[in-house]
């Protein structure tokens, strides 16, 4: 009886709404899987409780937290210490607690990388990102400090684009250009991957982005951050037309993954993860 300990490691994510966050299911699988006595508890904080739930975390000696919608940037003020690439974001949504203090990073862009590589690698490739919002700007630093050659940010305020091109080109060596989204978007002949990072998709199976569907060729890369469904309209069109396709699955799995890692210095069964999604979404084995 002496040696048992009846005390679970504690993890979470601060975020509201909060009620469909799936995370949390799919990294309780893995701590399962991997025998560890860990919890990730899935909290609905409102924007005026941030405060309280941080010192909240720190009192109760957690490990670690995600934040999601809406205190990705807010809770910047409440920590000790921002990665670099987080820094360049300008928004952190994985914070680890170390000895009191608490370090903020971002796998946003960084899950989506690890995913991207699965089927190709970005290093001294040409790719347009649609649109201009938090995930398109992750992924856009991310691929920058990853050695992509060249971004087009696509979005329908330009300014937004170009503010997002600007933070490539000042902080990674890739070049980056904006370019407005007045109509369907022409995918260049010498672009290597496309990216919608966009919502269009989100939870409508038939929501397809304003993309000229001919420019859609063969040996384009084309991948959708959207996870439910995964496979979405824009991929479906793609794949039919000889393209190869990435879902939006990955890029939240290894979310978790790397999240994990930077909490317990542990790296979990991505796969255990990945079907546990599979599961939620029904999707087809």
């Amino acid at each position: 009886m002496g040696d048992r300990n009846f005390r679970s490691i504690l993890t979470g994510s601060f975020s509201t709404p909060c009620a469909d966050n799936p995370t949390v299911a799919m990294v309780e699988a893995a701590y399962r899987h991997a025998g560890l006595d860990a919890r990730y508890i899935n909290c609905d904080v409102k924007a005026e409780h941030l405060a309280q739930a941080v010192a909240g975390a720190v009192a109760m000696e957690w490990v670690g937290f995600n934040c999601s919608l809406p205190h990705k940037v807010a809770v910047i003020e409440y920590l000790d210490e921002v990665a670099d690439s987080a820094r360049i974001i300008g928004a952190v949504n994985c914070v680890s607690i170390r000895d009191g203090r608490l370090v903020g990073d971002n796998t946003d862009g960084k899950g989506f990388l690890a995913s991207l590589k699965g089927v190709t690698d970005p290093s001294g490739r040409k790719v347009v990102v649609l649109g201009a919002g938090g995930a398109a700007r992750a992924i856009a630093v991310e691929l920058g400090l990853a050695g992509a050659a060249h971004l087009t940010i696509v979005n329908r305020d330009v300014a937004r684009a170009e503010n997002v091109a600007a933070l490539v080109r000042d902080n990674t060596p890739c070049a980056a250009e904006a370019m407005a989204w007045t109509g369907p978007v022409a995918v260049p002949e010498g672009a290597d991957i496309l990216i919608n990072a966009t919502s269009i998709g989100l939870g409508d199976g038939n929501a397809l982005p304003p993309v000229n569907l001919d420019t859609l060729r063969s040996g384009l890369v084309v991948a959708d951050v959207i996870p439910n469904p995964p496979m979405t309209h824009l991929l479906r069109t793609a794949k039919a037309r000889g393209c190869t396709v990435l879902d939006g699955l990955g890029m939240l799995v290894n979310q978790g993954v790397i999240g994990v890692e930077l909490w317990l210095g542990k790296k979990l069964d991505a796969g255990v993860m990945q079907r546990t999604l599979q599961e939620i979404f029904e999707v087809p084995a």
